[in-house]
């Protein structure tokens, strides 16, 4: 078994040094601009492709190291988000649609996506939670939509800020998640007529929500987030990353 184990790790280690020439070889393909790569002295680059072969383990060593300081730089920065939700809450909240406690013991920031299975099961499981515990704990919503796996993520997010300008936003976010098998277009106006929306501000409002919800996207990839729902608590014994089956505990216990 542990021979087994022995080499498998070196058809590993092998394919990863295979595949860092590979890329690095694409690196000096792609930094030249096409009108210069035929002036690419090929002997030169022969040397350097038989260096890279040579000593794999300078390349794989700069790899790790790279990925290293990305991680610390991941964690620094969250670390920095953590501090500011304790000192200055609102900063992190800034113009975020909320619900739950005005003065909350326990602040529950959710990055979603309204067209994430997985964020309409959420969905419903946080509205218990907030009704059960609304005079201890803030819900802030967070945009984080998939746009590259969920075509109407962008569009459902636009709507719903738009609704969020006449003040419908929680009533609008209900309906999108109860709703999600029918997301598009005719969802959205049907949803805004049902709440009473100013159509046309309605539409105009949507034109600009972009520009809004690139900040949450921005704040997502800058704390690494990969998918959705993502939950981050902070409270007097908790402050970080949360599992939503965890968090009716951690209410429960909060005092």
């Amino acid at each position: 078994m542990r021979t087994l184990f022995s080499l498998v790790g070196q058809l590993l280690q092998r394919l990863l040094t295979l595949t860092v020439i590979a890329l690095v070889c694409l690196v000096l393909v792609w930094s030249f601009p096409v009108q210069a790569a035929s002036r690419i002295n090929p002997q030169l680059e022969e040397q350097v492709i038989q260096i890279i072969r040579n000593h794999p383990e300078a390349i794989l060593e700069s790899v790790q190291v790279y990925q290293q300081e990305q991680q610390q730089q991941l964690q620094q920065t969250r670390q920095a988000f953590l501090q500011d939700l304790k000192t200055n809450p609102q900063q992190v909240i800034g113009d975020s649609p909320t619900t739950g406690a005005t003065t909350p013991k326990i602040l529950l920031v959710e990055f979603s996506d309204f067209q994430c299975p997985y964020c309409a099961e959420a969905h419903k499981t946080l509205k218990n939670l907030i009704a059960k515990h609304q005079d201890k704990v803030k819900l802030v919503y967070k945009n984080f939509p998939l746009i590259s796996i969920h075509a109407e993520a962008m569009p459902a997010a636009q709507a719903a800020w738009a609704a969020q300008q006449q003040g419908k936003f929680w009533e609008y976010h209900d309906a999108l998640f109860n709703n999600q098998k029918k997301i598009g277009e005719s969802l959205y106006i049907d949803i805004a007529k049902k709440l009473n929306l100013d159509l046309e501000k309605f539409e105009e409002d949507r034109q600009i929500a972009n520009n809004y919800i690139q900040k949450d996207i921005q704040l997502a990839d800058n704390l690494g987030l990969s998918g959705t729902p993502f939950f981050i608590m902070n409270s007097d014994t908790v402050s970080g990353v949360v599992q939503l089956s965890k968090i009716e505990e951690l209410l429960t216990s909060a005092k």
